[in-house]
């Protein structure tokens, strides 16, 4: 089992498909999961540290964790069969509830406990990408970043 960080979102084209990334907190394996819109915007808002007005659902379910009195102590990625992922809520006292990993990670990101992904996971769905090629990909996405539509118009000469 590795402990993983999550990287972001992405959005894969041309279809506008979010993927949830993680990559191993010590090790070189990246886990690409393809999760709906809502779970990515969770996601994102609470990564760049966004507090809506009122709880959204996986605000609602960290204050129900602690007014109930629980824990949760770990996510865990537990299995992927015919495409679909599948993970754990490990709470105290080993209590576990299976989740779709979207919303364990939504969860866990709001309540700080960590992320794994169990080994025959990563074995089956990890990718391994050089770091010269992340630098390349990140360097390309602040191109993209920096530019808009009209810098790629025809100008009369």
């Amino acid at each position: 089992m590795s402990e993983m960080r999550v990287i972001g979102i992405r959005v894969e084209q041309p279809q506008n498909q979010p993927v949830l990334l993680l990559r191993e907190a010590s090790g070189e394996r990246y886990l690409p999961i393809w999760i709906g819109q809502a779970e990515a915007t969770a996601i994102v808002l609470e990564q760049e540290g966004v507090t809506p007005i009122r709880p959204l659902t996986h605000d609602l379910i960290k204050i129900l964790i602690t007014e109930l009195g629980h824990t949760l102590k770990e996510v865990r990625i537990v299995d992927l069969q015919e495409g679909t992922f599948y993970a754990d809520l490990v709470f105290d006292g080993d209590l576990r509830v299976s989740a779709r990993p979207s919303d364990s990670v939504a969860i866990a990101l709001r309540v700080g406990c960590p992320i794994y992904a169990e080994e025959p996971v990563l074995a089956e769905a990890g990718l391994v990408m050089p770091d010269e090629r992340e630098d390349e990909v990140e360097k390309f996405k602040e191109f993209l970043e920096s530019v808009s539509p009209d810098d790629f118009k025809a100008t009369d000469s």
